[in-house]
């Protein structure tokens, strides 16, 4: 059980550290507004490695196997406390590895694909229209997250574990709703291993 909590934290690092190479550009961060103007999208891409968007999906993968050993784990932990909590946990953990796992794929493939086409016009219409026909897979992932932290929240928040009920705050949706506005690239896996740190200790 604890070697898959590290094993978790481990791949949450590197999959915060994946989202980072498509998020910080060479000339500025990518931000979702630019994706209208393909001159501000251009020269924030300009000079981008190709390698860089392909490291960041390939590693990607390898860290989503293993932080989703980590959401497996918790899940069968819970089962001892909670069935029906411990069936939701594991839901949203296949949810959040399926998904979660093309959308990460489907972050990097337009990154790509816009500068081996020349950053222009052409290229943004086709990366715009990819990112809107793949979107369902972040949604279905978010959604795998939300029903895997609701689960854990609730048990622990209502006594049902023996974790002590303040170690609520280790859950990856109050995490999330804490980065999240401090604009951090890949909060959401950041979030995710501090969930797990805290509950390598605790557990």
């Amino acid at each position: 059980m604890k070697g898959l909590l590290l094993a978790a934290v481990a791949g949450h690092l590197l999959c915060g550290a994946c989202d980072c190479l498509l998020i910080y550009l060479p000339n500025g961060r990518l931000r979702f507004g630019d994706m209208k103007d393909n001159r501000k999208l251009s020269a924030a891409f300009k000079g981008l490695p190709l390698v860089n968007p392909l490291l960041s999906m390939l590693l990607g993968c390898l860290a989503m196997c293993l932080f989703t050993l980590g959401y497996l784990a918790l899940g069968d932990w819970m089962g001892a406390y909670s069935g029906t909590c411990a069936a939701l946990m594991r839901a949203g953990s296949v949810v959040v590895a399926t998904f979660g796992m093309a959308h990460h794929v489907f972050c990097g493939v337009p990154e790509w694909l816009y500068v081996r086409m020349g950053r222009t016009q052409e290229a943004l219409d086709i990366i715009n229209e990819f990112f809107k026909k793949t979107s369902v897979t972040m949604l279905a992932c978010y959604l795998g997250f939300l029903v895997f932290g609701a689960a854990l929240f609730f048990a622990v928040v209502t006594g049902m574990t023996p974790l002590p009920r303040w170690a609520c705050v280790f859950n990856i949706l109050p995490l999330m709703l804490a980065l999240f506005p401090l604009r951090v690239g890949g909060a959401g896996n950041w979030a995710g291993a501090i969930m797990f740190a805290g509950l390598y200790f605790l557990l």
